[in-house]
């Protein structure tokens, strides 16, 4: 399939999945993004301090929580009761305040041009992409941006994550995200139609440790398992995934390469 038709097919198949279902694995065991992707933000002046900032598709809150660390007054919002629950018990952890909200990112409740900063993290695909740019566009300053980030796995030739990816298709022959490479063109698309000016990319690639325990869980987490299998099926999954790991990867904790890319513009 074409990039336009696998992110297509990604949304077909998102009707499928609930998160809910997966919040306390997504909360112990979905890595976040990495220090340095925040840093790279303030690095390139894209957040500052005091600005007024909505995290889309907020998940646990890993960027929301990054970006409130950075001292700014972040709001995010979330379709999930139960991921916001856990975000919720994260921020107490941490200690950092952020107001959450249930809510839909094609229908946001800002009122025009009061936003300094819109993110989205590892959610862009899920939407309806032309109606959130806009929704974004109508909610951001004049001179606000817009970011659309991703964290992804990278499967190379014979790693864990290209076996466990044709494990999740041999138990879940729907699902469309196998086979990335962590990098989104057609987001600026998005953006351009949008009326987004400023457009610019950038991207890095960074290793993430796991346990065997931990990448079970990251994987039970993701949307082709626990979020769209039942609990038998997951189960069984999850048990081939043990396997998998004790046969061909013994090697515990594993170092796992994954891809920082990044997609930004201004409201003009």
């Amino acid at each position: 399939m074409t990039q336009s038709q696998v992110v297509s097919a990604t949304q077909a198949f998102g009707s499928r999945v609930d998160f809910g279902k997966v919040s306390s694995d997504y909360r112990d065991f979905r890595a976040g993004f990495p220090p340095e992707f925040f840093q790279a933000l303030a690095d390139r002046g894209f957040v500052r301090p005091g600005e007024d900032a909505l995290d889309l598709g907020t998940g646990t809150g890993t960027v929301a929580r990054g970006l409130a660390h950075m001292g700014l007054k972040v709001t995010a919002i979330d379709p999930s009761d139960a991921l916001l629950g856990e975000a919720a018990m994260l921020d107490r952890e941490a200690d950092v305040v952020i107001a959450y909200r249930k809510g839909m990112a094609e229908h946001l409740v800002e009122a025009d041009s009061s936003l300094d900063l819109i993110t989205a993290g590892q959610c862009w695909h899920w939407f309806d992409r032309a109606k959130v740019a806009q929704e974004a566009f109508r909610t951001l300053k004049i001179g606000g941006r817009i970011v659309i980030a991703h964290f992804d796995w990278l499967p190379l030739s014979g790693n864990i994550v290209e076996m466990t990816e044709k494990l999740i298709l041999a138990h879940n022959p729907d699902w469309t995200m196998a086979g990335g490479f962590g990098i989104y063109p057609q987001w600026m698309r998005d953006l351009t139609e949008a009326d987004f000016t400023n457009l610019e990319t950038f991207s890095f690639d960074a290793s993430v440790t796991y346990s065997h325990e931990a990448w079970r869980g990251r994987i039970r987490a993701s949307a082709g398992v626990k979020a769209s299998l039942s609990s038998t099926e997951t189960e069984l999954f999850d048990d081939e995934l043990a396997k998998l790991l004790r046969d061909r990867f013994p090697a515990d904790p594993l170092s796992v390469p994954h891809r920082v890319w990044v997609a930004t513009g201004t409201r003009p």
